[in-house]
């Protein structure tokens, strides 16, 4: 028995467990007999599916029932199709974590430009992709942290209180991570969206659609990844160049060059505190 007082949130998770615990034994249990259908009409009279009312009550739990009725008991547990519905929205809400954390976030501009560093150093396999992955994902909640904390106080927190419905709290939390896209988006990638959709253009770039914005986010933080890899490799490209020049002057021909530029690389690299510099232009390009 879960108490009335628990927060809205413990009481789903706990909803999901038994749910979760009533399908592993229902195989062993004997099938009870399907109740009658009860007719659901909407507020204009028309017929209404228990299957698209639950739908409704899953996406947002402040939408009345069908017809008005309201449920008497404040701690009265959540139909199975409903529970099932919000179970659903929740795994496809994580199996979009991974592709909202590459297109919508910084993430995709500290990746790239840490490959082309490596690159860059002549080390394919230093550091691992794990250590990398690592570094930008925590770089990444380091600059998102305002927008994220913003996030919060506006959607998420009004959302636990119950003050707002939760297709108030999406439109809400997007809109902070819209201004932050927005400000990292060149003119010329929304124009180009814009065409290629044969949308009509809005009057400003805060009636930007995020249908528009999230491709042309992505496209402008790739552009400018490589421009900024670029940058990265132009001075290991300098050392290669001399180290070579200075072989062939000296003769030794049959000396290849890479086993000679990796450690002056390196050793610049330490010497001008490289992993510092980087890591300070990403953060700063993204927070300025």
């Amino acid at each position: 028995m879960i108490p009335a007082s628990a927060p809205r949130w413990f009481r789903r998770i706990a909803m999901v467990a038994g749910l979760l615990g009533t399908l592993a034994v229902a195989p062993s249990l004997q099938a009870a007999p399907a109740p009658a259908p009860v007719a659901a009409t909407t507020a204009a009279g028309g017929p209404t599916t228990p299957i698209s009312q639950a739908l409704t009550e899953a996406l947002d739990p402040s939408t009345p029932a069908a017809g008005g009725a309201q449920s008497s008991e404040p701690g009265a547990p959540a139909s199975g199709a409903k529970s099932a519905l919000q179970i659903l929205v929740l795994m496809t809400v994580l199996s979009l974590l991974p592709a909202i954390a590459l297109t919508m976030t910084c993430f995709t501009r500290i990746i790239i430009v840490f490959s082309f560093l490596r690159q860059a150093l002549g080390l394919p396999g230093a550091p691992p992709n794990q250590v990398l992955t690592g570094m930008a994902l925590f770089l990444t909640l380091f600059v998102m942290a305002p927008v994220l904390g913003e996030i919060n106080t506006r959607a998420i927190e009004p959302l636990q209180r119950e003050e707002i419905s939760t297709t108030e709290a999406i439109t809400r939390g997007s809109q902070p991570l819209a201004q932050f896209m927005l400000r990292h988006t060149a003119d010329e990638d929304l124009r180009m969206m814009y065409d290629i959709s044969q949308r009509p253009r809005p009057a400003s770039r805060d009636d930007v659609s995020l249908v528009v914005l999230i491709p042309a986010y992505s496209l402008s933080e790739v552009r400018t990844a490589f421009t900024m890899g670029f940058l990265v490799l132009i001075p290991f490209l300098v050392i290669d160049l001399v180290v070579s020049s200075v072989l062939m002057a000296m003769g030794m021909v049959m000396l290849p060059p890479a086993l000679v530029t990796l450690p002056l690389k390196v050793l610049v690299f330490v010497l001008a505190d490289g992993w510092g510099l980087v890591v300070e232009s990403l953060v700063r390009s993204l927070t300025s």
